[in-house]
């Protein structure tokens, strides 16, 4: 009898060493992994990039690519779920390695770069999906802007009147406008305008 493809494989992993058995899945795992980080960029330049340029610029194979994403709403979920999962994380990250007001700068940059990726990928999803992933993922970011604001109000450095979803809510621009030739400058200046609002004190000079 003819074996299937998923029973040939499982034998073949049955047969092999085990060294070569997690050889082989770290391989997959870093192909996983470069595909991911291609196709992030990709999507942020344009929600209609292809998967077979994904897979060239990220030098594997289309069956490769298949094999991990089997569609394209697969591998845009993937990115979107492992990029909200990295900027929740890094939020505790930041606040470990600068001082608060730094790190809730820093943590909003990068937000900010997360909305210029969601733009993309918000072009390569339906509306449904779109709305189910907002509502999965609101609630772990209004938690990492809590404890940045927290860490910012016990060092006496924000007003105690605004709370993490108040903030969110004001930084939705982020997501909403149209960033033209130089999106970095520009997201960091209004966010800047945005987020000295917060503070008890004077603000800080230009550039700070």
């Amino acid at each position: 009898m003819t074996q299937k493809p998923q029973e040939l494989q499982e034998h073949q992993e049955h047969q092999e060493p085990q060294g070569h058995q997690v050889a082989r899945r770290a391989d997959a795992e870093q192909n996983r992994a470069r595909i991911l980080a291609v196709a992030r960029d990709a999507l942020a330049r344009s929600g209609d990039v292809t998967l077979k340029s994904i897979a060239g610029e990220a030098g594997v194979g289309q069956g490769t690519l298949y094999r991990h994403f089997p569609t394209r709403e697969a591998l845009v979920l993937a990115v979107y779920r492992h990029d909200v999962s990295e900027l929740v994380d890094s939020a505790q990250e930041l606040l470990d390695q600068q001082d608060p007001w730094q790190a809730l700068l820093l943590w909003f940059d990068r937000l900010a770069a997360f909305g210029r990726v969601k733009h993309g990928l918000a072009d390569a999803l339906d509306a449904a999906t779109r709305s189910d992933l907002s509502a999965e993922y609101y609630q772990p970011v209004v938690d990492a802007i809590d404890r940045l604001l927290r860490a910012c109000r016990q060092a006496g450095l924000v007003r105690t009147d605004v709370d993490a979803a108040d903030v969110l809510l004001l930084v939705g621009f982020l997501w909403r406008v149209e960033w033209g030739d130089d999106p970095d400058h520009r997201a960091g200046r209004l966010l800047r305008i945005a987020l000295d609002g917060l503070r008890t004190g004077p603000s800080p000079a230009a550039g700070a």
